[in-house]
């Protein structure tokens, strides 16, 4: 005879006559959880280009922690886990001037407050090589931070700038945003955005404080 505690977990499955097993797996309850940012804009002209290092960011994150992006409201969207701590990453798909749209409802959405939301922004007040974590501040005239200012509640949000220089000529800094770094800069690349994922792995563990000293030097 199969013991009680075996029988009283079973169900029985009316259609077909069979005992059947409930998962044994729960669901894991997280204590804390945080929404990540990766700016950038959509569609395969824009891939690699200084403006979008939000998201290539954002997809090393996520590949690190063994997710993946699904397209869903909004953005791009995926879930994964660090150390006890649920970390949403997105990736709004409504083009940087409207990534306020994005960021907003999925703040609503998973019930996240502003201070574990931190945007991945790129940054002409730094030279490449540079990475700065800071809790509040203004947009600096980034419009993708001006719409998250306007629709998530002002300006008391984390953000890690990323530096990205501003090596171009009067009046053309869209193009310069908006193109692939120089191949001189190119090698750089994966080392900096590795650190930018140990920082942010650093922020969801033990918080902004200790973050800003380990990483803004």
């Amino acid at each position: 005879m199969l013991p009680l505690p075996f029988l009283l977990n079973c169900y029985l499955c009316a259609g077909a006559q069979k005992w059947l097993i409930p998962p044994l797996n729960k669901q894991v309850k997280y204590k804390m959880k945080y929404l990540i940012v990766g700016l950038g804009n959509i569609g395969p002209e824009y891939a690699d280009t200084r403006h979008n290092i939000g998201f290539n960011i954002a997809d090393e994150l996520v590949k690190e922690l063994g997710g993946s992006f699904s397209n869903l409201r909004l953005a791009y969207y995926a879930e994964v886990a660090y150390k006890g701590k649920k970390i949403h990453v997105i990736k709004p798909t409504t083009y940087m001037n409207l990534s306020g749209k994005a960021v907003n409802y999925w703040m609503q959405e998973l019930k996240i407050s502003l201070e574990n939301v931190l945007v991945i922004v790129d940054d002409l007040a730094l030279p490449l090589g540079k990475l700065r974590l800071k809790t509040q501040g203004s947009s600096a005239g980034h419009n993708g931070l001006k719409s998250i200012e306007a629709l998530c509640g002002g300006q008391n949000y984390p953000r890690l700038r990323f530096g990205i220089s501003d090596n171009f000529s009067k009046g053309r800094q869209a193009d310069y945003v908006l193109a692939p770094f120089d191949k001189d800069e190119q090698p750089e690349l994966p080392g900096l955005i590795d650190k930018s994922v140990e920082l942010i792995k650093s922020f969801v563990t033990v918080g902004a404080a200790h973050t800003m000293t380990a990483f803004n030097k």
